[in-house]
């Protein structure tokens, strides 16, 4: 990784994209820094404090901080992800969105316009349930009309402008800018954590302990780190042959080729819909002001909580673990069942004289893909589950209390791993010679 880079900045376009990339991701932890006007952030900041659950630590992991001290960049681009999804799942569900998208990079172009609009939408109404919401309890001093606009006009900005800049680094950047953009953020808080770590297991115990401690934090980091890319990387090559045919007076195919399937198919979307309706009943809890009660309801929000999960002296809240588990499954396999569909493979295949050896074309190469699709998925589910809950066994058990988990090293190393491999490509692409410069 590092001779990428040290090559990297040898090419000037490249050095000059970097730079570029640089310079944006500065802007943005400047902007987490602005207040937004008319609101009291310290306000915010007991009240997010007081806040027993984990309902919008996942959020603030996301937006670097810039929740908790409602910044400018409060809402960050979660609106955009939000969005980007529903039109992934809209594209799959009408048929025009479809066709739209089939449609070559005009197309592409009018589904990102869609989006743009949508993103904007949600801003919209996230920030006035959040500054009507939560203005109404103090957060806006002396609340009125004007001072609720403002602050909804600087939150959509902000979150717009980052959107704004997310697709500036696509273009005169490396790397995908909204991911870029997410990494960042929950790169920032990673400092923070490994303080919180150190105060709690390091500060104040003799030397030995205070070693072991350590050596047993890293140990488990890398360990995590090392299943992530693990997790990213693996892949089940289904191998396919191509029969030949005569084309004019040439034989043509019989080549061998293969069809990827990444075991993490789906990527970090299964953890974030899960994490998102675990968190969903603990936010409007909040909102409501009806939590800290002792009721069957306050007891199934306690479940909800991942902070409650592993904890020895509660073991009954551990069956939400089981709950989300199963969401994470489920996501998994109804994600992949949008994005990749085994009849189309296997009638591309059949129309280009394509098999799978030993497998008859047509409807038992889809059972076989079908099969070795839900192998591969359940593995990925696996590992995800297992990435995701060694975070929350540590918080239980030991109140190793940090915002980073397995989504979010997950996002961090895939970000880090696909700007690489462009960098590689930009300069693979600047670096070749043809047999014309001979």
């Amino acid at each position: 990784m590092l001779k990428t880079l040290k090559n990297a900045f040898k090419v000037q376009d490249v050095r000059r994209r970097i730079f570029y990339v640089f310079l944006m991701l500065v802007v943005v932890r400047l902007g987490t820094q602005v207040p937004v006007p008319g609101m009291n952030g310290e306000y915010f900041k007991e009240w997010f404090s007081s806040q027993t659950g984990d309902a919008f630590n996942f959020l603030d992991a996301f937006t670097g901080g810039s929740f908790s001290s409602m910044s400018i960049f409060a809402l960050n681009i979660t609106p955009y992800i939000t969005s980007s999804i529903i039109m992934q799942l809209l594209t799959i569900a009408i048929p025009k969105l479809e066709e739209m998208q089939k449609d070559g990079e005009m197309g592409r172009k009018k589904i990102t316009a869609i989006t743009r609009y949508l993103t904007v939408g949600l801003a919209l109404f996230e920030s006035t349930a959040m500054a009507i919401g939560f203005g109404n309890k103090g957060l806006i001093p002396d609340m009125n009309f004007a001072k609720v606009v403002v602050a909804v006009v600087a939150l959509t900005a902000g979150s717009a402008f980052l959107m704004w800049v997310g697709e500036r680094i696509n273009e005169k950047g490396v790397g995908n800018g909204i991911s870029v953009v997410l990494a960042i953020n929950i790169i920032s808080r990673i400092p923070s954590d490994m303080v919180n770590l150190y105060e709690s297991f390091v500060k104040g115990k003799s030397i030995a302990k205070a070693g072991l401690a350590a050596i047993i934090i890293i140990a488990i980091i890398l360990a995590v780190v090392l299943l992530v890319l693990i997790l990213n990387g693996a892949m089940r090559k289904i191998p396919v042959q191509y029969s030949k045919k005569m084309q004019g007076r040439k034989m043509v195919g019989g080549q061998s080729s293969h069809i990827p399937l990444k075991v993490n198919t789906s990527g970090v979307i299964p953890i974030i819909f899960a994490s998102s309706i675990m968190s969903f009943p603990g936010i409007i809890a909040s909102f409501v002001g009806k939590t800290g009660g002792t009721g069957i309801g306050s007891k199934i929000l306690a479940g909800l909580n991942s902070g409650n999960w592993f904890n020895p002296h509660q073991p009954v809240y551990s069956v939400g673990l089981v709950v989300y588990i199963l969401l994470v499954i489920f996501f998994a396999y109804f994600y992949t069942s949008i994005t990749f569909n085994p009849l189309e493979v296997a009638d591309n295949m059949k129309k280009q004289g394509g098999f799978v050896p030993g497998i008859r074309p047509g409807k038992p190469t889809v059972d076989y893909l079908n099969q070795i699709l839900n192998y591969v998925i359940f593995i990925g589910a696996a590992g995800l589950t297992i990435v995701a809950v060694i975070p929350f066994f540590f918080n239980g058990v030991f109140g190793a209390n940090v915002s980073f988990g397995g989504t979010s090293l997950i996002i961090v190393v895939s970000v880090i791993l696909e700007t690489l491999k462009q960098i590689e490509s930009m300069m693979l692409v600047r670096n070749y010679k043809g047999f014309l410069n001979e």
